[in-house]
């Protein structure tokens, strides 16, 4: 596979917390639309992006419950990425660093997700035409 295209994201910042995690699935959606495979390794609250048991929630202040609420889950975003990914036929790789996984106890991940550490970073960076960090504040 041609390094020319393949992408790498290393993201930190946990679900829910600010609009760098919209910015960063943008981003993903934008370089799938561009047919470049995506490697994202996920460390420190992002981790928490592809846990299995995010649930909907509604919103008392509204009155709405959580159907019309309609809040995005993180998790469903991943899962959009891949299918689309799959669909268009190009690489779709999400790794979650274990370490940060552990701390976190988001141990069970929606599918597709595995679980890694530092050196996978280290392969995707290496592999990739590019490497992209997005970190906190």
């Amino acid at each position: 596979m041609s390094h020319d295209r393949i992408l790498t994201f290393a993201f930190m910042e946990p679900p829910f917390e600010s609009e760098r995690t919209i910015t960063f699935f943008r981003l993903l959606d934008a370089a799938l639309d561009r047919d470049v495979d995506v490697r994202v390794f996920a460390y420190e609250g992002a981790v928490a992006l592809a846990f299995a048991h995010q649930q909907p929630h509604g919103n008392a202040v509204h009155g709405r419950d959580s159907g019309e609420e309609a809040h995005p889950l993180t998790k469903d975003w991943i899962r959009a990425l891949q299918e689309k990914a799959k669909a268009r036929k190009i690489g779709f790789e999400w790794i979650n660093c274990g370490l940060c996984v552990d701390e976190r106890g988001v141990n069970d991940v929606i599918d597709g997700c595995g679980r890694g550490g530092p050196p996978d970073l280290w392969r995707y960076a290496s592999e990739a035409r590019n490497t992209l960090t997005i970190g906190t504040r």
